[in-house]
């Protein structure tokens, strides 16, 4: 009975559990942010890379490649 007690009272001293929560609870916090972000922005973002993209390829045939 000794042995179980000693055994119950190692586990409660343990705190390697909860540092593998928190580190579980920051990952996911930071998750939840990007998730928001690519919602709020991801429309934006979008319409700023194609107008970067189009203008590049009017760039295109402007550029003198012979070097």
């Amino acid at each position: 009975m000794l042995k179980i007690m000693a055994w119950v009272q190692a586990f409660r001293k343990d705190e390697k559990g909860a540092t593998a929560i928190e580190y579980g609870l920051i990952a996911g916090g930071i998750s939840l942010a990007i998730v928001a972000a690519v919602f709020a922005f991801g429309n934006d973002l979008g319409n700023m890379f194609n107008t970067i993209g189009d203008a590049m390829s009017a760039a295109e045939g402007t550029v003198d490649t012979t070097i």
